[in-house]
């Protein structure tokens, strides 16, 4: 793997006067644990000395004798967590086939989510705030989890000088390691017990789609998605909704600023607040607004006609595209985390919400034959993270015709990741 460069590796490290010592080495990790689950809940921005210390009945002096600055700390969280990906690609990369590896992929992190429930293990840290990072720290890290990408794009076998293959098995590692990254939202609904039957169906599906054999991918583009929006008497609002939803999904939280927000828009501060009062408002109703296209294209989808994997996948077209359009995407759910606990409810409600609406046009498929008979929970929750995640490709897809990116990113959800048809 690439090795950090010195100043990067000098600045993640802490201070280890006692390197080696048990003791050392117990309390780091419980530092380390009690910063992981304050990164999961509320992202770099709301993990504090503070709130770390008390968690492992330490005083803050005590936790910098570990690690001197929260940046470090963060940085500690997000390097371990890659690591536990790595031993795991690894671990299913030795599997004798494509199939063999991803279904040991997918055993290992249904066993992780296990353990964690059951308060065995803690759980891997959500990434998405490395972008946040100074850098001198999250250039190593992204070139750490660049190289267990590649662990898990071999999954799939070789590509060699053939630049088509290597665009279809990106699009198919990115959706694998979505899903995985996607468990946490959903698997939780389950009980431990059922884990194995629900591993089984989530195997299924990845394996072989949504679409029955022969089904053709002609979906019928929306054209006005956003045509509400746009039309907006005062367009003042949309404009700060575009910048900051394109701000956040580059540069996290704390990356978008409100000074970065009004510098892009070339306005005042005055005129920000004069939509919003504070910043969380904005990721609020950008979040209401993402959801809001979203409800909106599933809705036009429907009244395009044709059966139901038509309607499927004419809004799964539409969504994609507006994610590798790069102008106006939807919002990461990874910026949940950024949201004060009192505001994430009605977030969480709506992306429920959107999920029982493609898991309804699921049923309504699978019950007149255009969707093969699949579980439709798991399926709507697996299209969710396939479109939320299509973002992060918006630079893999520059490099296609549209169309074809699209068609071929989605063919990771209609046809499985093995179709070579």
């Amino acid at each position: 793997m690439p090795e950090p460069t010195p100043s990067a590796a000098a600045a993640i490290a802490p201070r280890r006067t006692e390197r080696g010592s048990a003791r050392f080495e117990r309390k780091r990790e419980l530092i380390l644990d009690a910063a992981t689950a304050l990164i999961n809940q509320r992202g770099v921005k709301g993990m504090t000395f503070l709130e770390v210390a008390q968690s492992v009945n330490l005083n803050t002096t005590s936790v910098t004798y570990y690690f001197r600055l929260k940046e470090q700390l963060a940085a500690a969280v997000f390097e371990h967590a890659i690591e536990r990906l790595e031993a795991m690609a690894r671990e299913a990369g030795a599997e004798p086939d494509p199939q063999a590896r991803v279904a040991r992929y997918l055993q290992l992190h249904f066993d992780l989510h296990r353990r964690v429930l059951k308060r065995e293990e803690r759980p891997i840290a959500t990434l998405s705030d490395i972008r946040a990072l100074d850098e001198t720290v999250r250039v190593p890290l992204e070139k750490h989890y660049q190289a267990v990408f590649r662990l898990i794009r071999g999954f799939f076998g070789p590509f060699g000088a053939d630049a088509a293959r290597k665009a279809l098995l990106t699009a198919r590692t990115h959706m694998l390691t979505e899903v995985t990254f996607w468990l946490p939202i959903w698997v939780n609904r389950y009980s431990t017990s059922d884990f194995d039957r629900v591993r089984a169906r989530l195997f299924e599906l990845l394996a072989h789609g949504i679409a029955p054999a022969g089904a053709a991918w002609a979906p019928d583009l929306i054209a006005d998605l956003d045509a509400p929006y746009d039309a907006a008497a005062d367009g003042t609002g949309p404009a700060f909704l575009r910048a900051a939803t394109r701000l956040i999904n580059e540069r996290g939280y704390r990356g978008a600023s409100v000074d970065r927000i009004v510098a892009e828009l070339k306005v005042t501060k005055g005129s920000f607040y004069h939509h919003l009062d504070a910043k969380d408002d904005l990721v609020l109703e950008c979040f209401r607004r993402s959801y809001g296209r979203v409800s909106r294209a599933q809705r036009l989808a429907d009244e395009t006609g044709g059966d139901q994997w038509h309607r499927l996948s004419s809004s799964i077209a539409t969504l994609l595209d507006v994610q590798f359009a790069g102008d106006w995407p939807l919002l990461r759910t990874t910026a949940l985390q950024a949201l004060p606990a009192e505001l994430r409810q009605d977030v969480v409600e709506r992306s429920n919400r959107m999920a029982l609406r493609f898991a309804g046009t699921l049923v309504d498929g699978i019950s007149e034959g255009s969707i093969r008979p699949i579980d439709p929970m798991i399926a709507s929750q697996v299209v969710m993270a396939t479109l939320n995640a299509a973002y992060d490709l918006r630079r893999w897809a520059s490099a296609l015709p549209r169309d074809r990116a699209v068609a071929l990113y989605a063919s990771t959800l209609a046809r499985g990741l093995f179709d070579e048809g």
